[in-house]
């Protein structure tokens, strides 16, 4: 795990706020000139740290108004089993983020649709019919109440 700063820290809570922000600006705000400033989003960009920068996009004014949390139970709890559960679900445009979890099921899929009848097409023709799957639940989203949050980083060790 990289260690992260004071600095590095700072730099990820502005680029939170707004990846958008120039490099003077986050410069400007944590402290520091240009060219280390630079360097260091450099760096962790080649370290992981930062995996890219991404747009935050009103579903319902694109027209996709429907979210829906969909719980997959996988057969026979193999690797093999869950990685092609894994693969397939990663082929799914409409899979918007997916978490292998604990409990009664063992994946969860975020999946966010024009309406109930694309959902239903998804449902019958792309996740009923996926890999070792023995079980689907689907839960709808009624409202958003927090997305894209930043993330809180715990204490600098």
């Amino acid at each position: 795990m990289p260690k992260l700063d004071r600095l590095d820290r700072a730099i990820i809570d502005v680029l939170q706020t707004d990846a958008r922000t120039s490099n003077v600006e986050i410069a400007e705000r944590v402290g520091l000139s240009q060219s280390p400033c630079l360097r260091r989003i450099r760096i962790m960009e080649e370290q992981g740290v930062i995996r890219g920068y991404r747009v935050d996009l009103d579903r319902r004014a694109l027209g996709l108004e429907l979210t829906v949390f969909v719980a997959f139970k996988v057969a026979r709890h193999t690797r093999e089993n869950a990685d092609a559960l894994h693969q397939a679900l990663l082929d799914i445009p409409e899979v918007v983020a997916c978490y292998m979890i604990s409990g009664e099921s063992d994946f969860l899929a975020e999946v966010v649709v024009e309406n109930l009848a694309a959902y239903e097409s998804l449902l019958t023709e792309r996740l009923l019919v996926l890999p070792n799957v023995t079980d689907i639940r689907s839960n709808f989203a009624i409202r958003s109440v927090k997305t894209g949050a930043s993330l809180k980083l715990p204490p600098s060790a």
